[in-house]
């Protein structure tokens, strides 16, 4: 099931970032910014006994532009259609908001492919994107690959 990520959620939220993050496959995120942006997150959470076994942000950059972060799914139930559920809400939620584009970073260009992203150059997103980029650790070297999807 999916629902809006609630405050009960954000050590879960938190926890299963930081898995991912240490591995290398997204970056980190610390809590007090998945506090700061809980409004962006969506969660997938397990029927069976209420667990988050994935989650993803849908964070609004400017008047025609969101992006996608912070997709991460619990390696046990990955393959099973959670992580293109959390986009696909996601981009019901940008549609629903009036977005016309969605991009991502990410190490996953195949995933987002199947969803109609596909790859651009990042100098042609616009500059306020990278705003948050100056808190990244890999900061200004970014070897994450831009993907935008026009709605």
């Amino acid at each position: 099931m999916i629902r809006k990520a609630t405050v009960r959620d954000v050590e879960a939220i938190h926890g299963l970032l930081k898995k991912h993050a240490d591995r290398g496959e997204l970056l980190p995120r610390a809590l007090s910014d998945i506090y700061d942006d809980l409004r962006d997150f969506s969660v997938f959470e397990e029927k069976s006994n209420g667990s988050i076994v994935g989650a993803c942000a849908l964070h609004v950059c400017w008047e025609d532009l969101a992006e996608i972060r912070s997709l991460a799914v619990r390696e046990q139930y990955q393959r099973k259609g959670i992580g293109s559920a959390l986009v696909t809400a996601a981009i019901a939620e940008a549609h629903a908001l009036g977005i016309k584009r969605i991009f991502t970073l990410t190490y996953r260009p195949d995933f987002f492919s199947k969803h109609e992203f596909e790859i651009v150059d990042k100098a042609t997103l616009p500059q306020k994107v990278w705003a948050e980029c100056i808190k990244c650790v890999k900061f200004p070297d970014c070897d994450e690959i831009a993907m935008l999807k026009p709605l």
